[in-house]
């Protein structure tokens, strides 16, 4: 598993800086906003009870419901992960692993974790949308 950790150094800073420099566009961009809503904006229209076309339902509702497939798909991907490496790859139990054995043991546990995880992902996909087309269906 030491080819994914440069990577996943590299990825995260990425992902860091990234994250900073559209927290600072985004603060330019809402502070615009707000300026010009402000001159448009009447004392009279905030007492009106309409509000903005704001849709704040759905943003984070199945958060939970995704980051726990996401977490079954990852765990059974190493179980599953292990059980090939112990059935295919020849002396996974001991010390004396060939290198070729390793590179093999790294693949098939990274390839089963992200092949599960996505599947967990795909599983939580499904039930968000059958969920939201029931509940389209009932109104």
């Amino acid at each position: 598993m030491e080819f994914i950790t440069v990577p996943l150094v590299v990825g995260i800073i990425t992902l860091g800086i990234y994250k900073l420099f559209e927290l600072f566009a985004r603060r330019k961009e809402r502070l615009t906003i707000i300026e010009k809503l402000g001159d448009k904006l009447d004392p009279s229209m905030l007492e009106l009870k309409h509000s903005l076309p704001i849709r704040l339902e759905g943003l984070q509702r199945f958060g939970t419901l995704k980051i726990a497939c996401l977490l079954l798909g990852i765990g059974l991907g190493l179980l599953i992960g292990y059980f090939i490496c112990l059935n295919t790859v020849v002396g996974f139990n001991y010390e004396n692993m060939s290198h070729n054995a390793y590179e093999a043991v790294g693949v098939i546990y990274g390839a089963s974790v992200l092949l599960f995880g996505g599947l967990g992902l795909l599983i939580a996909f499904i039930v968000e949308m059958k969920y939201l087309h029931k509940k389209n269906s009932e109104e």
